[in-house]
């Protein structure tokens, strides 16, 4: 099994980012997963574009891959859903660029209301746990998280950070089901949850991540599901563990381990035909 570049800081290295074309707005008739880099994806359903957590531009921290396109890019987008309030994935400088390309915004009130006064974004719909909103016949639920990791410190008691603040997202398409986790430690509820075809997958060695021995329950608890690496290899940040995973370590411990799919920023992993 392939062992996956390890730098000179000790960070595992995602490939060379894949640069995105117009290709991969266009229906081709089936649906494939994009990584967008860091806790970022795009689907696109057989024309119908999704993006959860889109980091394009602006981040504030030094990289250790490109970018996948341009904002300017990006022709239009069906729906945007934003997990929560961190910064790499609330963007407000991609917002900013794609708020008039964007059909629907979904996110919880609190980053609703944060996207309208720091963005000028007047139309995102705020949620809470286990609502569900359809976007050209596709249902996308809110999922619990558990990452309300701002109660644990003193500068951030500003206010409350209220636990449904936080999210996953179960996307059920015509022809599959991909569920984006989402930044959280370990939930009873996530491992019970319908078997998706793909889970957009985070396992941080992170104490407000999900922690490796307990993304390795989560995988196995559901043993036919495609796992998409996702937040790994993309911020040059070594002591962060937040950023840190490696997926030879999922390799290593998950049944049937062909079914770890690591992909490059940008590269195609197609679903469902």
């Amino acid at each position: 099994m392939t062992k996956f570049i390890v730098n000179e800081k000790g960070q595992a290295q995602a490939p060379a980012t894949v640069k995105m074309t117009h290709a991969a707005f266009q229906n081709h008739n089936r649906t494939s997963v994009y990584w967008l880099g860091g806790g970022g994806a795009m689907i696109n359903s057989n024309g119908t574009i999704l993006m959860i957590d889109p980091l394009l531009k602006g981040f504030d921290m030094p990289l250790l891959v490109d970018m996948v396109m341009d904002t300017d890019y990006v022709p239009f987008v069906d729906g945007v859903f934003v997990s929560h309030v961190d910064n790499d994935h609330y963007s407000r400088p991609t917002l900013k660029d794609l708020k008039d390309k964007i059909g629907e915004i979904h996110t919880s009130y609190y980053v609703a209301g944060l996207m309208k006064e720091e963005c000028d974004i007047h139309n995102a719909v705020g949620h809470t746990w286990h609502d569900k909103v359809s976007i050209k016949g596709i249902e996308v639920e809110f999922c619990p998280a558990d990452h309300d990791w701002q109660n644990l410190f003193e500068k951030y008691n500003y206010r409350t950070w209220e636990k449904e603040e936080y999210f996953g997202f179960y996307v059920r398409c015509e022809d599959c089901k991909i569920w984006y986790v989402g930044d959280s430690r370990l939930m009873d509820y996530q491992l019970h949850m319908e078997e998706p075809d793909v889970i957009l997958f985070d396992f941080a060695d992170n104490a407000v991540h999900i922690g490796l021995e307990n993304a390795y329950k989560l995988a196995n608890a559901y043993p036919n599901s495609k796992l998409v690496c996702i937040h790994w290899g993309c911020v040059d940040a070594p002591n962060a563990s937040a950023f840190n995973g490696n997926p030879q370590d999922i390799i290593d411990h998950v049944i049937n381990l062909e079914r770890v799919i690591v992909i490059a920023p940008g590269e195609e992993f197609v679903v469902s035909k």
